[in-house]
């Protein structure tokens, strides 16, 4: 492998803002480029509401502003549901909503500031070849590291938009990308940084779970985890939305899956043929196919608990 001797010129300055991510980055030595330090703006609240009961979240959020806000849990209760279970308490007190999405990828390889790898400026992704044992289960692109952000996910779940400085209401596919970029976690240019983020009209009745698989009991990265908002009338799934995130380079709807299940009885078949489909596209890794019962065993979890 090659030794990563990209010289700091050439790097781009990182945005700083609470630093959680990049702070660890920075020890490691993996980034070693220039800083630009972000400065909370005055007079702009954490969460505004508009008239219509749509919520606006500024990038400057806490993750536990987000988690233990009871308007917004009560109007978004999945995206609440996914900022209370990531992290530890204290990471959650001072990481950011912005911060959340624009993190760079866990890969052990990325982490390593020994190693070069596509997201550093190299030609290859030594996980594919190498141990990509918490890799993906949807192989999009290159680079075979799952995206790390979990609000990423469920904002894809609410169809929420992103505001930065350069250009108003991305989606979150548009931030991301599609995958197939391997060098970058994020679609952001040089010197755009994240604003706002802009959630739809709260949905009346919808009931909402989170859920992540993990490897330890405690403060671990999800190996799979998923968001489902559901809204049942008369016996029928009337609204089915599921996403699944660090099965792929990005956040994944699962399509096929919530078209099982929408507009159909809420029973123990629908489900079963939600579960069934929920693994459509799927390309595991030789070391990530168990990636694929878990992504299953969740999606019917959530499933069975919006419908109990």
């Amino acid at each position: 492998m090659n030794i990563n001797a990209r010289p700091a010129a050439a790097q781009r300055a990182e945005f700083r803002a609470a630093g959680t991510d990049l702070s660890e980055r920075r020890r490691s030595g993996v980034s070693r480029g220039p800083l630009v330090d972000l400065m909370r703006p005055s007079g702009i609240p954490d969460i505004a509401w508009d008239a219509s009961g749509a919520a606006r979240i500024s990038a400057f959020t806490s993750i536990a502003a987000m988690a233990t806000d009871r308007q917004l849990g009560a109007a978004y209760p999945g995206l609440a549901a996914a900022a209370a279970g990531l992290a530890t308490p204290q990471i959650r007190h001072v990481a950011t909503l912005g911060g959340n999405l624009a993190q760079r990828s866990r890969c052990w390889y990325y982490r390593d500031p020994h190693i070069d790898c596509l997201k550093k400026g190299g030609a290859v992704c030594p996980a594919r070849e190498g141990n990509h044992l918490y890799g993906v289960a949807f192989d999009l692109g290159p680079c075979v590291a799952p995206h790390p952000s979990t609000l990423a996910a469920a904002l894809m779940a609410y169809d929420a938009t992103v505001t930065t400085n350069l250009r108003p209401r991305l989606s979150i596919a548009q931030l991301l990308g599609d995958g197939t970029n391997g060098g970058a976690d994020h679609e952001l240019r040089a010197g755009e940084i994240i604003e706002s983020i802009e959630l739809g009209i709260p949905v009346a009745n919808e009931r909402s779970l989170y859920r992540r698989a993990i490897s330890r009991s405690y403060a671990e990265w999800p190996l799979v985890e998923v968001v489902v908002r559901a809204v049942i009338a008369d016996g029928t799934f009337k609204l089915v939305r599921i996403v699944s995130g660090a099965i792929a380079p990005v956040p994944l709807r699962l399509l096929a899956a919530e078209s099982a299940a929408q507009g159909s009885a809420v029973n123990a078949a629908t489900i079963a043929k939600a579960v069934a489909q929920s693994t459509t596209g799927a390309r595991p890794l030789a070391m990530t196919t168990y990636k694929l019962d878990l992504l299953k065993g969740l999606v019917q979890d959530l499933l069975e608990g919006v419908s109990a």
